[in-house]
């Protein structure tokens, strides 16, 4: 789409697949590696600040995307893309590329983890989420980026960034907050239901009379990504909160008895 070839990496899908395999390479390899001999960093100051960064961040985001379309026009079901240049369409293109920006930033988490020496946080799960959202998204936006009812999962997701670096930002500032952190367990139950919501709502395309959505594949996608992922968190609450199992991290053998997000 014309509309976004002016956006920062939006130009070929090289630079952002060259940017994630390095993401890749550094959080399973290079990254702990280096600091293998090292003590950790603390970056207490940093990560509070990033934290809520990203609560601000991702609530503009939802902001956004509520006004140019899911809180004005759209009506909930078979919203089609809009390919004109209205400023509606446009303001639509404007949050779906921020969205998607937004998955480079959140690649921070796993610097974060590795500069701190917390291995155990980089599984599989936690790589794959953040290497595979930025890279559908590209594909996304390049092909759908005022999407209708394309857009609705990129919503919910920033909402439920908004909640989880809300809780990181907290668990980020020591001790004194740890007593307002009684929620942890909860954060899978929300990622749980963003999958649900989801794959709920992009299902009712295969339940319409007519739905004359523009890139069907997209739709198809979606609705592999909402139930692909909530198996995947699924098999996560199942192992940590069921069986009491501390998942390993990338390389590490498992644990029992720990917590998810130590």
């Amino acid at each position: 789409d014309a509309r976004v070839r002016s956006y920062p990496l939006m130009q070929s899908p090289v630079e952002m697949t060259f940017i994630l395999l390095a993401y890749v390479v550094f959080a399973v390899s290079v990254g702990p590696r280096v600091m293998a001999n090292r003590k950790p960093f603390g970056l207490k100051s940093a990560m509070i600040v990033y934290n809520l960064s990203m609560v601000l961040l991702n609530g503009y985001i939802v902001y956004e995307f509520m006004m140019s379309g899911w809180a004005t026009t759209f009506t909930w079901r078979c919203d089609l893309i809009d390919y004109s240049s209205s400023p509606q369409a446009l303001r639509m293109i404007r949050a779906s590329w921020l969205f998607y920006f937004s998955k480079y930033i959140e690649l921070l988490d796993t610097v974060f983890f590795v500069l701190r020496k917390k291995q155990s946080q980089i599984t599989f799960l936690h790589v794959f989420h953040h290497s595979f959202m930025p890279w559908t998204w590209w594909w996304g936006i390049t092909l759908t980026p005022a999407g209708g009812m394309g857009s609705f999962h990129a919503m919910v997701n920033a909402t439920v960034h908004v909640i989880m670096y809300f809780y990181y930002g907290l668990s980020a500032a020591g001790p004194r907050f740890q007593k307002y952190l009684w929620w942890k367990k909860h954060m899978t139950a929300i990622q749980l239901t963003q999958f649900v919501l989801v794959s709920i709502h992009i299902s009712q395309y295969y339940f319409m009379e007519k739905c004359d959505y523009q890139v069907p594949l997209w739709i198809h996608l979606i609705w592999m990504y909402g139930v692909f992922f909530f198996l995947l968190f699924s098999n996560f609450w199942i192992q940590a909160y069921v069986k009491g199992k501390r998942l390993p991290g990338i390389g590490e053998p498992p644990r029992q008895n720990g917590s998810a997000g130590e």
